[in-house]
């Protein structure tokens, strides 16, 4: 063999990756290319870029920011820089987040107006998110509607713990706009009106000793019915914030009558609903801040440890919405939540395992980014298992990434939210 035929294969060889000093005449052995971990490595960016998601927005009414579990602070910040993005880029005017309605009318006037206590008011929110990650949310909120004249509007999307403020608003309305029909009203109102300002006390007094809960849910009813009655224009949007609350009143004393596995769907129907009425009464696109178990797009939903099953908020709003409904997960594969509960890497058959090939502490995916590989469509369509809440073993399942998700954001270790 000639020299200048051994120097052609040498340079073959490296250029393929063989060592200098390998035999020419024998056959590498080739590590093999796998299809899904190459593309997520190409299409994973880093969130210093959240310019990618607009096209997993596209031209969406109401997008579910999810989380998969409560109390992480890499995660938190990272919502507030997705909320920062949608409002400032993209144009979004609402937030309806997984937390009290009544609660959250007071936190709308904090961060439109400025006025009342931010630290008294975020220490009432849910446990896992009275945290100063939490609180960065509203100081922006309240920053950019202090600068601006289009404000962004912040809603509770839930009824579980509403507060007297509901009871003394629909009170105060009939005062003002139907003083002959006060003393009916009261009638109903007063007898389920909380006896105790503590109001997670409240809840395990009824849920738990009340026997006969028939006539509380009896006289919400009466009170819902009383202002639905009520004369209004079209678009009365006061007559509109009154009726909510009358609603939020007849969820909450109807949920805790319910057999506790049914609750989980109760719950997630009412929010669902919350949801899409805060669409139409704030004619703005909608943020929907919760648990990704809320905001995925399943239609098969199973929670396992806890073990439930029912339809959830993000499922129900593709339904309504259809591709005007899109779905952000933000994962993660291990560290601690609020709380101190260590959360061990993801198992090696859920879906969030296999994102740690990217190599990046944070970054976006698009599932819909194309081209996908035969065997990144199998991946992305097969039914799998996610992270559930901040339970060493809990994860969600019954259906596919593709199906739960539009892009996920994912970070490769978390830490624990601080307390405020």
């Amino acid at each position: 063999m000639d020299t200048r035929t051994i120097t052609r294969r040498r340079m073959l060889a490296g250029s393929m990756g063989i060592a200098a000093g390998a035999a020419v005449g024998t056959t590498p052995a080739f590590a093999a290319v796998d299809p899904i971990d190459s593309w997520i490595r190409r299409n994973a960016v880093p969130v210093g870029d959240l310019s990618q998601l607009r096209r997993s927005i596209g031209g969406a009414q109401i997008v579910g920011l999810g989380e998969a579990v409560h109390g992480t602070a890499e995660m938190t910040r990272l919502k507030v820089r997705v909320v920062r993005f949608l409002v400032e880029e993209l144009g979004f005017r609402a937030i309806a987040f997984e937390d009290d309605w009544s609660l959250g009318t007071e936190l709308n006037e904090y961060v439109l107006t400025g006025r009342g206590d931010l630290r008294a008011l975020v220490r009432q929110l849910s446990k896992e998110t009275r945290t100063h990650e939490i609180a960065e949310l509203f100081e922006y909120l309240r920053g950019y509607n202090s600068t601006h004249r289009d404000k962004v509007r912040f809603a509770g999307a839930e009824y579980f713990a509403t507060k007297h403020l509901a009871y003394d608003a629909i009170d105060e309305y009939v005062g003002r706009r139907a003083p002959d029909r006060l003393a009916e009203l009261r009638r109903s109102l007063d007898p389920i009106r909380p006896t105790m300002t503590d109001i997670g006390a409240y809840v395990q007094w009824y849920w738990r000793e009340v026997p006969d809960k028939a006539p509380y849910i009896a006289k919400a009813q009466a009170v819902h019915d009383l202002i639905a009655d009520l004369p209004h224009r079209p678009n009365d949007r006061d007559h509109a914030i009154t009726a909510h609350h009358a609603r939020q009143i007849l969820s909450f004393y109807t949920a805790f009558s319910l057999p506790e596995a049914e609750i989980w769907g109760y719950r997630d129907a009412r929010a669902a609903e919350n949801v899409r009425w805060w669409h139409g009464f704030t004619r703005n696109k909608v943020i929907y801040w919760a648990a990704n178990a809320h905001t995925m797009n399943a239609p098969h939903l199973q929670f396992v440890s806890p073990d439930a099953a029912f339809k959830n908020v993000g499922t129900a709003l593709r339904d309504w919405y259809g591709d005007r409904y899109r779905s952000l997960g933000c994962t993660f594969d291990r560290g601690t939540a609020f709380g101190g509960v260590n959360l061990p890497p993801a198992a090696a058959d859920w879906f969030e395992h296999r994102l740690g090939v990217a190599k990046l502490d944070q970054f976006t995916l698009d599932l819909r980014q194309q081209p996908q590989p035969p065997e990144v469509r199998a991946w992305l369509n097969r039914t799998a298992r996610t992270r559930g809440i901040a339970v060493p073993g809990s994860y969600l399942t019954g259906d596919s990434p593709s199906t739960w998700y539009d892009a996920v954001l994912h970070t490769r270790v978390v830490s624990p939210t601080h307390a405020y």
